[in-house]
């Protein structure tokens, strides 16, 4: 029997929403800080995936100026109903406070609209169902008689008017989660299957504790009854040495042949408990026991190989590990810190490359720094760049990152001093810096390479004409970069960065190619 490997989407995808239109299906995952937002990809048989490009792609849906690290875009939801398709989410800004928005399309690949706010709509993790002509709105809430225990939350539900944007009749709270104990519970999803209103609930936050459960009713207003066998998924159980934890926020998805099965966050650990690429999507079987859905059956847990859908087989295109830099758009696995405010990137001012021009802005602030990214997405990997690059000044620095956020990353830069160019690795560890090693380089052309071997990371660089790699740093740890350390909720990007360090420059860097290569 064919089988597939689990994670479906490595690397920080977390949160994942699902659907199938016809024989497609879409999915869409969490994004923070990062821009564009909510990334979205399409499948045919639920294991190899296309990422389409980004739900939020304009400064007019989404404006991240300022915004901390993991704050921003939470949990979208995507759903479809009568040619229009829909994703709802929350913005979370630097106060915490909750602001909740969904966006349309007829074509997902399309452009999508404008936010539509919504007003008295609490809490985080909206969702939409579609019902007989009626929508209704989910979402989380702290509970209307106040919290019995920390974090004890409501998951409450009203009927939208999409026509109008806007909340209609009465809140109703439908569910309180499955254990008092088992805190946040948020992530509410509604489906009708058979003669039962069903809905799935990520519960116990978002970390070890984490975990997916269920209760159904005949009405869509409830009451609800909790499954007995609650939690239908979670690794808290198995302790914090099985390879994969923190397993939650799941979304039930029916294939066209009337198998189910079951999207889920999980993250993979490395080097003892620590969780460098943060939250990535899982998929799981799902049967149908006595009305209830039963999770992986005969394991109850996430495997890395599994069997896979009955769905014929579609892969894509693979992604080359070098990106040459020679087409007019960038590819949509890559990122910006934030909102790109100003004209700071060129792919056509020197055809073949890609530019960036320094800005006073630095990885160290939360402001939109000269830096593009793409996801760490394997516990072990390659990444090189070819760099060309002239600082006019002292401080002005270009080269390769690995950022978690603003106090936890690396970065391996080019810099100059008087008439010699200098290569420096900094760590930052909890807002303080230290040099690891610094070399003369000869002149502004070089490449620079990182080999990442599960927490030992090493660091190398080259002139253009020389063939062997001359080691800068060996066997750095890289658990500074895992969640467990820097915290949040994202994981790490691998970079092209540049900067005048705080003051005004007219200088570029032009980064000929990236290479990024998983290792088993």
């Amino acid at each position: 029997m064919r089988k597939f490997q689990n994670p479906v989407l490595p690397g920080f995808y977390p949160d994942p929403s699902a659907i199938r239109v016809g024989e497609d299906y879409y999915l869409v995952t969490s994004s923070f800080e990062y821009f564009p937002g909510v990334p979205l990809f399409h499948s045919k048989d639920l294991v190899n995936w296309r990422q389409l490009g980004h739900i939020l792609d304009r400064p007019s849906q989404l404006n991240l100026d300022h915004i901390a690290p993991s704050m921003g875009i939470w949990a979208p939801t995507i759903r479809y109903h009568n040619g229009i398709f829909y994703m709802i989410t929350t913005y979370v800004d630097n106060e915490k406070q909750q602001h909740n928005f969904y966006v349309t399309a007829t074509d997902p690949a399309g452009d999508w609209s404008d936010p539509v706010w919504l007003e008295d709509a609490p809490g985080i993790d909206p969702s939409l169902f579609f019902d007989d002509g009626r929508v209704y709105y989910t979402g989380n809430r702290v509970p209307p008689g106040g919290q019995e225990y920390p974090k004890h939350m409501d998951i409450w539900l009203q009927e939208i008017d999409l026509s109008q944007g806007r909340l209609v009749g009465e809140k109703c709270s439908i569910w309180q989660g499955a254990l008092k104990v088992a805190h946040a519970q948020e992530g509410a999803h509604l489906y009708k299957i058979g003669e039962w209103y069903y809905v799935t609930v990520a519960e116990g936050g978002t970390g070890h504790t984490h975990a997916v459960t269920i209760a159904r009713s005949r009405n869509v207003k409830g009451p609800y009854e909790a499954h007995k066998a609650n939690p239908i998924l979670t690794h808290r159980h198995l302790g914090r040495k099985f390879p994969i934890v923190n397993v939650g926020h799941g979304e039930l998805v029916e294939t066209q042949h009337g198998e189910w099965w079951m999207f889920c966050l999980a993250s993979r650990t490395a080097g003892g408990y620590f969780r460098n690429l943060g939250r990535e999507t899982f998929l799981a079987p799902v049967i149908w026991e006595n009305e209830w859905p039963v999770v992986s059956p005969g394991k109850g847990m996430l495997e890395f190989e599994t069997v896979a859908p009955n769905l014929q087989e579609h892969t894509w295109e693979i992604s080359s590990v070098r990106e040459d830099f020679d087409v007019a758009e960038l590819a949509p696995v890559w990122n910006f810190l934030r909102t790109p405010r100003g004209e700071f990137w060129s792919l056509t001012e020197h055809p073949g490359y890609l530019r960036l021009k320094l800005k006073p802005e630095q990885l160290t602030e939360q402001g939109n720094p000269a830096f593009i990214g793409r996801r760490q997405q394997h516990l072990s990997f390659i990444a090189a760049v070819s760099l060309i690059f002239e600082p006019q000044a002292d401080g002005e620095v270009a080269g390769l990152v690995l950022l978690h956020n603003a106090n936890f990353h690396f970065r391996f830069v080019l810099s100059r001093e008087g008439d010699r160019y200098i290569l420096r690795l900094i760590e930052r560890f909890k807002g303080e810096e230290k040099e690891l090693g610094s070399d003369l380089c000869d002149g502004g052309r070089v490449q620079l390479k990182v080999e990442a071997r599960h927490q030992d990371y090493s660091f190398y660089f080259r002139t253009e004409e020389a063939d062997e790699w001359k080691t800068l740093c060996m066997n750095v740890d890289g658990r500074l970069l895992s969640t467990d350390l820097a915290g949040g909720f994202t994981g790490t990007y691998i970079g092209l960065y540049a900067s005048s360090q705080g003051a005004p420059s007219t200088t570029f860097a032009d980064f000929d190619w990236f290479d990024y290569e998983g290792l088993n």
